[in-house]
């Protein structure tokens, strides 16, 4: 509808004395989304102004804040331009009051206004908050800075204790086995589990280094001077043995050694597993399914008890056979059972940083403290998936969940493309600052950001 209104100016004793030529029409005022007259119109930063339901169904269909004319970002939330609309439903009231029963029969347009008021209301409190908090510290971002500070001093200080152990305790995993000391051969065999320690003081006696311990046979471990009794025991030494020769080396028994050996890999895994779990284990199927998927299935969802023994079994008979045809390695797991998979997908689906957890509960035995660390940091892994799965849920963004789900897939893999390229770049010193930062002090901001969270929904349920 086209109405034309016409201005008049008035004299101070209220009479009118002239009349302006120019008609004001309603699309003068008309919004650049509905190409309607404006209805709430609301301004942005860049000083553009549109109906407030325009705007609205603009930022749900988009999720972005920015304007739809000129796409400048706005910043804190958009409100009514009070001047603006008051002028235009004084000079076109008709207009007005047909274009307002209109939306209030879309059922769209309501549900896209409840969803951005919701939005910015959560933008106010969290602004009030904020306020409110750097209220109460006074000289915060003092003492946040000093926090920071010696958090970076931390991660410094953690680098290089553990670099220094890591020249002390990988030194096998790189050195061969023909120029090992006596020494050195005792500390492969401490390794092997605590019930080696009783046998170390024989090796030590008998003088055994590296190029000995590779002439070495089953039967001469029962005699003088290693005189060890069980059978148990020297199949387990022969088995480790038999990797250690086709290696060449010691291979990695730990999170350390195997750091060590693989450094790109092991921070690759790191912040991969913690920014896109499902992704990263498909990766390892897809990849490197021997070395790094099969141990990983293995140990968090085990074979059944009635399944060990022959499980154990095959263990021995598969490095029987590659010592029979003179190609003894890391005997091959066997493939995961159909029970195995079955439990693996349903935590794979809804609970995949429960199964880093369990992979790392199993190895509390070896890594004490820093176990404690992953499985913690997993737990909050997961609260923040969920939070971030209930925002989704409770926007009703699940149609939008595809392009999200392939936003983040683009992200990952051109994060790791990038990484890729310029790995071989990147000093070992700043690698060693991300990969104990990911490992020791993620979990700590994680707990922030859960505290966050809770704080949010329980000022939103107030």
């Amino acid at each position: 509808m086209e109405e034309d209104v016409k201005l008049e100016s008035a004299n101070d004793d209220g009479s009118s004395s002239a009349k302006l030529d120019r008609n004001i029409s309603v699309s003068e005022f008309s919004c650049n989304c509905c190409y309607d007259i404006l209805v709430n119109p609301t301004t942005l930063n860049c000083g553009h102004s549109f109906c407030r339901h325009c705007l609205a169904l603009w930022w749900v269909s988009s999720k972005k804040t920015e304007c739809p004319e000129c796409r400048d970002k706005w910043e804190g939330f958009p409100k009514v331009n009070i001047l603006l609309r008051d002028v235009i439903e004084k000079l076109f009231p008709d207009t007005i009051k047909e274009k307002y029963e209109d939306l209030e029969q879309n059922s769209e347009i309501a549900r896209a206004l409840q969803a951005f008021n919701k939005y910015g209301n959560e933008q106010n409190q969290s602004s009030s908050r904020d306020g409110r908090a750097n209220q109460q510290r006074g000289g915060g971002g003092f003492f946040s800075g000093v926090l920071t500070a010696l958090t970076g001093v931390a991660v410094v200080l953690l680098v290089y204790h553990w670099s220094s152990r890591e020249s002390e305790h990988d030194l096998l995993v790189h050195k061969p086995v023909s120029k090992w000391s006596p020494e050195e051969v005792v500390l492969w065999l401490e390794q092997l589990g605590p019930w080696a320690s009783h046998y170390k003081d024989r090796f030590l006696s008998g003088r055994v280094n590296g190029r000995l311990l590779l002439t070495l046979a089953e039967e001469e471990f029962s005699k003088e001077p290693y005189s060890i009794e069980s059978t148990s025991h020297r199949k387990a030494i022969i088995m480790e043995l038999e990797r250690v020769k086709t290696l060449g080396v010691k291979p990695p028994q730990n999170l350390w050694e195997y750091k060590a050996v693989n450094p790109g890999k092991s921070l690759f895994l790191l912040y991969a597993l913690k920014s896109s779990p499902r992704l990263s284990m498909l990766y390892m199927y897809l990849f490197d399914y021997t070395e790094t998927f099969l141990p990983f299935i293995h140990t968090t969802c085990p074979l059944q008890e009635e399944e060990e023994d022959d499980i154990i079994t095959k263990f021995i008979v598969s490095v029987a056979l590659s010592a029979l045809r003179g190609n003894a390695g890391i005997p091959d797991l066997q493939d995961p059972t159909w029970p195995q998979w079955r439990e693996f997908l349903v935590k794979y689906l809804f609970l995949p940083y429960q199964l880093l957890a369990e992979f790392a509960w199993d190895w509390l035995e070896v890594h004490y403290w820093t176990s404690r660390f992953i499985i913690v940091n997993a737990m909050l892994l997961s609260v923040l998936e969920l939070f971030s799965f209930w925002r989704i849920w409770s926007t009703s963004q699940l149609r939008s969940l595809p392009r999200l789900m392939w936003g983040h897939f683009w992200k990952m893999s051109t994060q790791g493309l990038f990484v890729a390229i310029f790995w071989p770049v990147i000093p070992q010193f700043v690698c060693n600052c991300l990969f104990y930062w990911a490992l020791y002090f993620n979990p700590i901001i994680n707990i922030d950001l859960v505290v966050k969270k809770i704080r949010r929904l329980e000022t939103q349920a107030l």
